[in-house]
């Protein structure tokens, strides 16, 4: 989910799928991809603070990157989209899945 020119027309068929599979409020699961830096993985955990996420995180074998999962009750599909947003757009080299 990167900022390309596709991005917004992404986030339209992600909030459709969203809608159509879950009853909201619900329990969602986030997953990220960031270089390994604990600066960048705090930011990643500042994001979500507050929110009552359960965050786990797992380095690569070679250790050069770090794994990111945060299941995080959301109260629509709108809020999972916008915090997809402000990662990609605070956190330098993230990749969302």
């Amino acid at each position: 989910m990167s900022d390309a020119p596709n991005s917004d027309e992404f986030y339209k068929k992600l909030k459709v799928q969203l809608a159509d599979t879950a009853l909201w409020p619900s329990a969602y699961l986030y997953k990220f991809i960031v270089p390994t830096d604990i600066d960048k993985i705090k930011l990643v955990e500042k994001i979500f603070n507050n929110l009552g996420a359960v965050i786990t995180t797992k380095q690569s074998k070679n250790g050069k990157y770090t794994s990111l999962s945060i299941n995080v009750r959301m109260k629509n599909p709108d809020e999972v989209i916008a915090k997809y947003k402000e990662v990609a757009v605070k956190v330098e080299g993230v990749i969302s899945l």
